[in-house]
Formats: C-alpha cells, sequence, structure tokens
C-alpha cells in the first residue's frame, strides 16, 4: 500500500521544504495543515473519480494521474486564483502576480470578495452530481434507504434535479443582502449549465452507469473529472485564505492534498474497492451533498473548515462500516 504513495510523500516533503524556505517553521506548519484539511475535504473526491476511472480507457486513465495532477496543483490552486482577481480588478496576469507576491493582504481581499459566486457555481455543480446519484429510477440498493428510496423515486419526475438544485440556489441567495443576491444566483445558474454539457458530453460519448454520466474513454471524462476536481477545490482555496495569505503557500499546501487525493483514487481502482464495499459511494455522494449545501449556505453562515471535512469523513467512515458489516452478513448467510 506505502507503494501508492511514495510520491505523494516525496511531494509533501519537497513542498514542505519549499515552505520553510519562503517562510520558516511556521509556513512549513500552515503547508502541513492546508494539506490534511484539503485531503479530508476531497476523500469522497477520490472515491468519485475511481468510479469514473474504473471504465476509462487505460490511456485517458493514465492522462487523468499525470496531466490532471498538473492542472489541479498548478492550474486550479495557483492560476485560476490569479484568473479571478485578474477579472475583478480587470488587470493583467503579469499585475496580478506582482499584486498577489507585493501586496498579499489587498489581493486576499479582493479574491475574499467573489467567496458567494464562486461558493455559488461550486457548490450546484456538486449538487447535480448528488441529486443525479440518488434520483435515479434504475437504482435498487440503498445505503440510507428511508431517505434514498424516496429519492429514487423523483426520477419518475422530468429534470427534477435541475428544479431542486436551482431552489437551492434561490433560497441561498436570498439569505444574502440583496445587492450581493443576483450575483450568487447567475453564478449558481451557471454551476448547473457547466454540470448539464459535462454530463451530455458524458452521455453522448460514453455511458452512464452507477449515477455518474461521463465519457469513460475519452476527453470529456478527462473534462468531466477536472471540473468535479476544480468545485471541489473552490471552497479550499477560500478557505486557505484564513491560515495564509501567500499564494505560494496556499498552493503548496493545497497542491500536497491534491496528490495524496490522486494516491487515494489510485489505491481505489486498483484494489477495486468501490466493488468490495457496497455502500462506500453511497457515504462519498453524500458527502457531495453536505458539501454543496455547506458551500452555498456557508456564505451566510460561517462553518469552519475542520467541520466541513470532518462530516465527510464521518460519512464516508460510517459506509464503510456498513459494508464491512454487510460483508460479513453475506458470508455468514
Amino acid at each position: 500500500m506505502l507503494s501508492y504513495f511514495r510520491s505523494s510523500i516525496i511531494f509533501t516533503l519537497i513542498c514542505v521544504g519549499a515552505g520553510f524556505w519562503l517562510g520558516g517553521v511556521p509556513a512549513a506548519w500552515i503547508v502541513l495543515v492546508l494539506a490534511a484539511l484539503e485531503t479530508s475535504l476531497s476523500f469522497d473526491n477520490a472515491v468519485v473519480n475511481a468510479k469514473v476511472l474504473e471504465g476509462m480507457d487505460p490511456v485517458w486513465r493514465q492522462r487523468f494521474l499525470v496531466w490532471g495532477m498538473f492542472i489541479a496543483v498548478f492550474v486550479m490552486r495557483l492560476v485560476f486564483p490569479l484568473l479571478i482577481v485578474g477579472v475583478i480588478t480587470k488587470t493583467g496576469p503579469i499585475d496580478v502576480l506582482k499584486l498577489a507576491i507585493y501586496n498579499e493582504h489587498e489581493y486576499a481581499k479582493i479574491l475574499t470578495s467573489a467567496h458567494a459566486e464562486i461558493a455559488a457555481f461550486g457548490g450546484a455543480f456538486l449538487m447535480m452530481v448528488f441529486l443525479k446519484f440518488f434520483i435515479d429510477e434504475t437504482k435498487d440498493t440503498h445505503w440510507i434507504g428511508i431517505i434514498e428510496d424516496k429519492l429514487t423515486r423523483l426520477g419518475k419526475i422530468e429534470a427534477i434535479q435541475t428544479a431542486l438544485t436551482l431552489a437551492s440556489i434561490i433560497i441561498a441567495g436570498k439569505l444574502l443582502p440583496s445587492h450581493e443576491q443576483m450575483g450568487f444566483i447567475v453564478a449558481g445558474m451557471w454551476g448547473i449549465v457547466t454540470y448539464i454539457l459535462a454530463d451530455g458530453v458524458g452521455a453522448l460519448l460514453g455511458s452512464d452507469e452507477g449515477g455518474v454520466t461521463a465519457a469513460k474513454t475519452g476527453f470529456a471524462g478527462f473534462m468531466y473529472l477536472e471540473i468535479l476536481d476544480a468545485s471541489f477545490s473552490f471552497d479550499g482555496v477560500i478557505g486557505a485564505f484564513a491560515l495564509s495569505h501567500n499564494l505560494f503557500i496556499i498552493a503548496l499546501g493545497l497542491g500536497v492534498g491534491a496528490m495524496f487525493v490522486r494516491s487515494f483514487t489510485l489505491l481505489l481502482v486498483d484494489r477495486g474497492t468501490l466493488s468490495n464495499y457496497l455502500f462506500l459511494e453511497h457515504g462519498a455522494f453524500w458527502a457531495i451533498g453536505a458539501l454543496a449545501c455547506i458551500m452555498m449556505f456557508g456564505v451566510t453562515f460561517h462553518i469552519p473548515e475542520e467541520v466541513t471535512g470532518g462530516i465527510g469523513l464521518v460519512l464516508i467512515g460510517l459506509s464503510f462500516w456498513s459494508s464491512v458489516a454487510h460483508n460479513k452478513k453475506q458470508i455468514a448467510s
């Protein structure tokens, strides 16, 4: 098992060393804390990734594990925040980079000012992912049967996933000050549109299996996973500024977390974990639903990162325990 995490451990040592070079022991410690938070927040992402990768063409699977890592660490954790600040301030990339390096507090202030829109987009996308899994007429395996059975029946209603997600966005948006409501709702609608496009391309080129529609054999599947990873990373990128305003320290910490998520993903795929533990996938999707709600309503009500990550770990842990109990029962019978 250690072999799956060897590259992640080496990457961690390099990033902690870089953090120490940038800001001494305090910076190195922040890198480790951010890595732990990112990993705990994104373990459910690893489970969903594994589900898609199980049926993906080996060539594209390798491309996701290699190039996807570059996109996750460099693009989403470093370039994307710079891009957001550039759009808000209407300045070029060089000027934004200078702002991030020489005026960290102003950079952080500008980026966090877009928290509501970022959370709405990511929350809406993840809510669609969550509902797609459970609102499925063909789904006959349930973990929390009393709820999941009723959600399955909702699949008879046309476009119910979109309606419920849109309703969630509107309700969450109405809790915000009036001048922030429109931007929040529009960003959430774009999250829905992005999901429909990603899911639709996957349906055209691939198959629909286990509630996750994606093109299992090519570029569309790769992009689906990258958008999913981006949605998971949005909240972490913003939340990281509570610990540090240094762009590079944040990127190092979140990058380590992303690396471990990839290692967990590969482990789950190679060991066939999702097939061996029946309800593990259910726990991951419940965690995604919880994260989607936290992202949308957390703009109004502050929810600590520790709570967000803890909810996901508890749900996945309970689903794993239920799977073990189910396996023992099957053997006994």
